[in-house]
């Protein structure tokens, strides 16, 4: 007997991994110029220079040593420097005793999401949203509770939020940046939720966690990110150097349990039996010793930025409309159909990859990742042009 969920969801894996798997079968038989490959969020910029510094630096230590074991929240020297990046940063008073490192981001989600919930309860996340959540939240026995975000400007929507919140809502997950449409929550917006949050606690009588999920806060085109933590205290961090740092594949990331929490201490520990039951214990060692000195390295977007810039002109000269993203490496494009998936599966036919809304809880809509070569983007127009005269 094997487990019938586990089974659905190995052998039907998330649509944006099947697309880029079928992106590489057809760039194997036409060509990799051929194909189009706007599916998966894979940085296209190296890593920083000091990043490969290091790992040369670290390859001259006694081999027993660097490899070895750390105690399962990482480092002391590795959670320390978080907590100082955190403070230098973004003014909170973030301690090393709060910081738990992490196999990347979805590690730290799902840790976090099994530390603060019991089966029965209801985490909230804003529509459309990284299709990981729902998965992440039913493993725990919970209930996905979708609440669409503003279509005006894809805020969050606190009337609607109000509206789902009752006393079975353990947990809210946020991403700003977002995934899949890049627009960035603004201050005015993360008061207002704050304010919510605080009010619904006091009318539920327990804690509802808000966990910030922010592997995309350094990537940004000149608006400000605001640091959830510093507006809601029963705040849960998320991160991962995934993208910051261009290591997608390294896995490094962590859970910061925000120091000004009531119950700070508790959920920390809870945090800590989590990862223990989960598995997600001693993140890569050597990619602890790599952030010790390279997390305050500055992220170049320049080559993002450019290839924003490149794509929304030929999309604007071909008539497509989207949403204008402020952060992240994703551009958010209206369907030329009701029916998203339809529309990705005929993009397919041009060789044209896209990821449609229907994996991130919305419909109508097609995600395009641009973090590829400029060249490839180019060399797209004659896909997009001929898309576009299918709807003719």
């Amino acid at each position: 007997m094997i487990n019938e969920r586990m089974y659905q969801l190995g052998s039907q894996p998330n649509y944006i991994r099947k697309l880029y798997a079928h992106g590489l079968e057809r760039k194997a038989a036409i060509g990799e110029e051929n194909v189009f490959d706007y599916s998966i969020g894979n940085p296209s910029i190296p890593a920083p220079p000091s990043v490969r510094t290091r790992i040369e630096e670290l390859l001259e230590e006694p081999p027993e040593q660097l490899h070895a074991y750390t105690m399962s929240p990482g480092l002391q020297s590795a959670r320390q420097a978080v907590a100082d990046n955190l403070r230098e940063r973004f003014g909170i008073d973030a301690t090393f005793g709060q910081v738990y490192l992490t196999a990347g981001a979805t590690a730290a989600l799902y840790i976090s999401v099994a530390a603060i919930t019991y089966p029965g309860d209801e985490v909230i996340v804003n529509a459309p949203y990284f299709a990981e959540y729902k998965v992440m939240t039913e493993s725990a026995g919970c209930t996905c509770v979708e609440v669409p975000m503003r279509q005006s400007d894809f805020q969050l929507d606190i009337d609607a939020l109000r509206a789902a919140i009752n006393e079975k809502t353990a947990a809210m997950i946020i991403n700003s940046p977002n995934n899949p449409v890049g627009c960035i929550y603004t201050r005015e917006n993360i008061e207002a939720l704050a304010a919510l949050l605080v009010e619904k606690e006091r009318e539920v009588g327990h804690p509802i966690y808000l966990i910030s999920d922010e592997p995309y806060r350094e990537i940004t085109y000149g608006a400000d990110v605001p640091f959830t933590a510093n507006f809601y205290d029963d705040t849960i961090v998320c991160y991962s150097w995934a993208k910051s740092l261009s290591l997608p594949g390294e896995r490094i990331g962590y859970v910061y349990v925000s120091d000004h929490m009531k119950d700070a201490a508790a959920v920390f520990a809870a945090v800590c039996g989590a990862g223990r039951a989960l598995g997600f214990i001693c993140a890569p060692v050597m990619f602890q010793r790599v952030i010790e000195t390279c997390i305050s390295e500055p992220t170049n977007v320049d080559a993002y930025a450019e290839n924003r810039q490149l794509l929304t002109d030929m999309l604007d000269e071909l008539g497509y409309e989207y949403i204008q993203p402020d952060g992240a490496f994703y551009l958010w494009i209206r369907a030329l159909e009701e029916d998203d998936e339809a529309f990705s599966e005929a993009a397919k036919a041009h060789e044209l990859l896209l990821v449609p809304a229907t994996c991130f809880g919305a419909k109508g809509w097609v995600r395009a990742s641009y973090c590829i070569s400029p060249e490839t983007i180019k060399a797209s127009r004659k896909a997009w042009e001929a898309l576009k005269a299918d709807y003719a």
